[in-house]
């Protein structure tokens, strides 16, 4: 009998289904980080490239971190293939509007399985997600930010160079 409780998962499986799917998701986008670092090295925004690369590896760890909590949870997690990236991007603008874009999709699916977690009373999901939640209101901000300083900056001439400068101050 105790074989069997030990076997047993504490995650519900519409959380864990739900969770893979994130990973998935995380593993896109550091991958698609890791493609507009490499947009942003060959078009001389040399700082912005920095950024990417660091939003990359953040990506990846929030992968892991979900990826171990379904681990924990005696959940399945799963590795996920990753394809279609993006590496083409018409300007520096089109790169940060496409990381927004990104970002909302992911603070939508976050939230998905929040209110998923909480409708099938899986509570540990729910707290577990807090942090997430947390952390794309941050993500956000931090992208909207940016888009904010490139209208008032202009991307004419010396406004592109003041631009991958002022990224910056973004990066921790």
């Amino acid at each position: 009998m105790k074989d069997i409780a030990r076997q047993g998962m504490s995650i519900k499986v519409e959380s864990m289904d739900m969770l893979n799917i994130q990973i998935k998701m995380e593993a896109h986008a550091s991958a698609t980080y890791l493609a507009m670092a490499s947009w942003c090295d060959q078009n001389g925004f040399f700082t912005s490239a920095k950024f990417f690369h660091k939003q990359a590896e953040e990506e990846r760890e929030h992968m892991m971190k979900i990826f171990n909590f379904l681990i924990d949870a005696g959940g399945s997690p799963i590795s996920p293939e990753i394809t279609n990236i993006n590496h083409d991007y018409a300007s520096i603008v089109d790169v940060f509007e496409s990381t927004l874009d990104h970002e909302i999709a992911v603070t939508k699916s976050i939230h998905a399985i929040v209110l998923k977690s909480r409708e099938v009373g899986d509570i540990a999901t729910e707290r577990f997600l807090d942090w997430f939640v947390m952390e794309q209101v941050e993500e956000e901000n931090t992208i909207r930010d940016i888009l904010d300083m490139i209208s008032v900056t202009g991307t004419e001439g010396v406004g592109l160079q003041m631009i991958d400068d002022h990224v910056g101050n973004w990066i921790e």
